[in-house]
C-alpha cells in the first residue's frame, strides 16, 4: 500500500491526535482516516482537516505493470467520487467547534485545590488522559487531571466564548445546540480477583462517580453582557449524564431521553451502542432561554455560555457545538462511489 495525504490546515501551534472517522472500505482495499485538531491558542481561529487515503494496486494492470486505459478512467474519476462523499461527511463533523476563550471565571467556595485554571475548559473534550496512570477516556475512565478539568465551587461561575456563534437550530440532533462535558463517569460494579483484576467484562449498574450533588444554572448571551437563563426545569445537570467517550463524536449528543437506569448492566460496548457514536456530554437547547420574569426569549444565536454553581461544586472539561444531522448528499456520494468500485472490480474479475 502507498499512503497519499490530502490535507487542509491553517494556524499554528496545533496539536494533532489521530482517530478513525470512517470504517475501512474493504472493496479495493481503500481505508479512510480523519484527524482531529485541538487548538491550544484561543486567539487563533483554525480549522484543520486531513484525510489519509491508502490505496492498494487494483486489478487491471498488465504484465508490464502499466495502467490499462479503462483503469486510468477508473482511477481518475471513480475513486475521487467515493473520496468526495467521505470528504463531505467528514467536513460536516470536522467543523465542530469548541469554546475558544475564557470570558470570566470565579472559583467560588469549595472548588477543588489545584483545579482552578479555566483554560482547561477550552478546546475539545479530552480523548486521552496523559501520564503513567492515564489512557483512553471513556465512560468508565474519565478525565481527572488538573490540565483537563477546571473546578467551580458554590457561588462561582465560568463564562466562555465561542469564536463562531452557536445557532438555535431545530435541525440539530434532538434539537440541542451545545454540549458541556464534565468529569463524571459510570461506576464499574464487577468484583475483583486475587490479582485485583475485574472478574468478567467490566459493567455498570448505572451508578455514577463524580456526578454533581448541588445545583447549577446555565445562561447564554450574544454580547457577553446580557445573559438569559436556560429554563432550569428543562436544562440537565452539568456534570452527570452523559460521561465523555473519547472515541465518540463531540458534536453529536446522546439521546437525552435516556436515564441512568438505561445503562444498568451494560459493558463499555453496550454503553457505546446506546451512545450511537456520540462522545457524550450534557445537551442544552437555546430555545430554553428565558428572561428574568421567566418568559421565553427567542435567541437565534449566542457567543457566550455561562455556568453558575448555586451549591456544591462541579468540574468542567469542555464545551462543544452540536452539528446538524448529516445531509443525505454526502451519504449518497459515498454510496454511489462504493457501488461503482464494487461493480468495476466485478467487471475486471470476470473479464481479465
Amino acid at each position: 500500500m502507498r499512503p497519499v495525504l490530502f490535507g487542509l490546515s491553517a494556524g499554528r501551534d496545533s496539536r494533532m491526535s489521530w482517530t478513525p472517522s470512517f470504517s475501512a472500505l474493504r472493496e479495493e482495499g481503500v481505508s479512510f482516516w480523519a484527524s482531529r485538531v485541538r487548538s491550544e491558542s484561543p486567539k487563533s481561529r483554525r480549522l484543520s482537516l486531513a484525510l489519509v487515503l491508502w490505496t492498494t494496486v487494483p486489478r487491471g494492470r498488465n504484465t508490464a505493470g502499466k495502467w490499462l486505459p479503462e483503469d486510468m478512467k477508473y482511477h481518475c474519476w471513480i475513486r475521487p467520487l467515493a473520496f468526495l462523499g467521505v470528504a463531505v461527511l467528514t467536513l460536516g463533523q470536522g467543523q465542530a467547534q469548541f469554546a475558544r476563550q475564557v470570558h470570566d471565571y470565579q472559583a467560588g467556595s469549595g472548588a477543588a485545590n489545584g483545579y482552578t485554571n479555566p483554560a482547561a475548559a477550552l478546546g475539545e473534550p479530552s480523548r486521552i488522559t496523559p501520564g503513567p496512570f492515564g489512557g483512553p477516556v471513556d465512560p468508565f475512565n474519565t478525565a481527572y487531571l488538573d490540565s483537563q478539568l477546571v473546578s467551580i465551587g458554590a457561588g462561582g461561575s465560568l463564562t466562555v466564548k465561542f469564536a463562531t456563534p452557536l445557532l438555535n437550530d431545530p435541525a440539530h440532533s434532538y434539537g440541542l445546540d451545545f454540549l458541556i462535558f464534565g468529569g463524571a463517569g459510570f461506576i464499574i460494579t464487577n468484583a475483583f480477583d486475587s490479582e485485583f483484576n475485574y472478574i468478567g467484562t467490566p459493567a455498570t449498574d448505572g451508578g455514577m462517580f463524580g456526578a454533581q450533588t448541588g445545583q447549577t444554572r446555565v445562561s447564554v448571551s450574544a454580547d457577553g453582557t446580557q445573559f438569559f437563563t436556560l429554563n432550569p426545569a428543562l436544562a440537565p445537570a452539568v456534570e452527570a449524564l452523559f460521561p465523555t467517550d473519547g472515541q465518540g463524536n463531540f458534536s453529536q449528543p446522546v439521546n437525552p431521553a435516556l436515564g441512568t437506569t438505561a445503562f444498568a448492566g451494560l459493558t463499555l460496548e453496550g454503553i457505546r451502542a446506546l451512545y450511537s457514536a456520540s462522545g457524550g456530554g450534557a445537551g442544552f437547547d437555546l430555545a430554553w432561554a428565558e428572561d428574568a420574569q421567566g418568559l421565553p426569549v427567542e435567541l437565534p444565536a449566542v457567543n457566550f455560555v455561562r455556568i453558575d454553581v448555586l451549591s456544591g461544586k462541579i468540574e468542567v472539561d469542555a464545551f462543544s457545538q452540536v452539528s446538524a444531522v448529516p445531509e443525505p448528499a454526502g451519504w449518497a456520494l459515498l454510496a454511489l462511489g462504493s457501488v461503482i468500485l464494487a461493480w468495476r472490480r466485478n467487471v475486471i474479475a470476470t473479464n481479465p
